[in-house]
């Protein structure tokens, strides 16, 4: 019997990894769908092409233009904002206008062409406030497009959204991906494309406090809390 399929939105970060793995655990033969949009910097997408590769897995990077920008995380020219150690109560420079709907508006074209069940992406609702378009309200929503929008929802085959860590913090998401064997070296979660992550940005700070919580060490962060960084 053939392994059911899924699209798994794969950015190279730590969130997305997991995903992927918790999928691939779930008996699901994973296609990966890796964005370039305009990023800072490719070091994610490099990373996302690394995870595929070691999990086995069939990717393609789709390469999309924004060019009329809208957050720091396209625009070189925008400064990154640095963590206070606090969930943001607005929603952050380092928000890309819609950029899940669009994402998920692609993978959802993708699994209704090869007919997989399911589109896996690694929100969780640790990231509301700051980001709208990670919250379960949202999902389902997007759930209801599908069946409406959709031939694969009008012939009643149904392509899930399955979001597995929406409801996790970032330490039992640490905890599930060292469980699934999550190769956690390979994942970049900095909003800088160094050679090393900064240590400084929201991003490495929520990463590494999973870590500490869970228990375990990040392989690319020594404790941040102390304001130093390890060789990637």
């Amino acid at each position: 019997m053939k392994n059911k399929k899924a699209v798994i939105l794969l950015s190279g970060g730590l969130d997305s990894a997991t995903t992927l793995y918790f999928a691939k655990a779930q008996g699901f033969k994973c296609f990966c769908l890796i964005f370039d949009y305009g990023q800072r910097h490719r070091k994610e997408i490099e990373s996302a092409i690394k995870i595929a590769k070691k999990a086995n897995c069939q990717y393609q990077v789709l390469k999309i233009n924004l060019p009329w920008k809208g957050s720091a995380l396209l625009d070189k020219k925008s400064q990154l904002p640095i963590t206070n150690y606090q969930l943001p109560i607005t929603i952050p420079v380092t928000y890309v206008p819609a950029r899940n709907i669009i994402f998920l508006s692609f993978a959802l074209s993708y699994a209704e062409t090869i007919k997989a069940e399911a589109i896996f992406i690694g929100a969780h609702t640790q990231d509301y406030p700051g980001y709208p378009d990670c919250r379960d309200e949202f999902y389902q929503a997007f759930r209801k497009v599908i069946s409406l929008g959709t031939k694969a929802g009008v012939e009643h085959r149904k392509i899930e959204i399955k979001t597995p860590l929406i409801n996790k913090t970032k330490a039992q998401i640490v905890k599930l991906g060292e469980k699934l064997a999550v190769p956690f070296a390979l994942t970049w979660s900095c909003y800088q494309g160094s050679r090393r992550p900064c240590g400084r940005c929201q991003s490495c700070y929520f990463r590494q406090k999973g870590f500490i919580e869970a228990g375990l060490k990040d392989p690319l962060l020594n404790n941040i809390f102390g304001g130093e960084t390890s060789e990637y």
